[in-house]
């Protein structure tokens, strides 16, 4: 059980870095929020199976689905932007404040 909560850490720290490092490319973002999301609920299976209850496979499988429709709206929405302004830069971005 020790080396999967490393190994959930460990992809956490990634992700979490790769937002902190690169806060220039909208892409690599959106991945290192989905590896975030990955890491949590990995923990979420690995307790759920050391205690012997399916709830915390139940609600990482939840999480997962939600995942899966944010990235599809993230990517629908910065294809949108492309389309109109060329580029998908965090630092021009700012015309998208409404």
């Amino acid at each position: 059980m020790e080396h999967y909560l490393i190994l959930s850490t460990i992809l956490f720290f990634i992700g979490l870095f790769g937002i902190v490092l690169n806060r220039k490319n909208i892409l690599i973002i959106l991945m290192s929020i989905e590896l975030m999301l990955l890491a949590i609920n990995l923990n979420f299976v690995i307790f759920s199976n050391s205690i012997d209850d399916m709830i915390g496979q139940v609600f990482a499988l939840l999480v997962l689905t939600v995942a899966a429709a944010e990235s599809a709206i993230g990517l629908a929405i910065l294809v949108i932007y492309y389309r109109l302004r060329g580029n998908i830069l965090i630092e021009q971005s700012h015309l998208m404040r409404g």
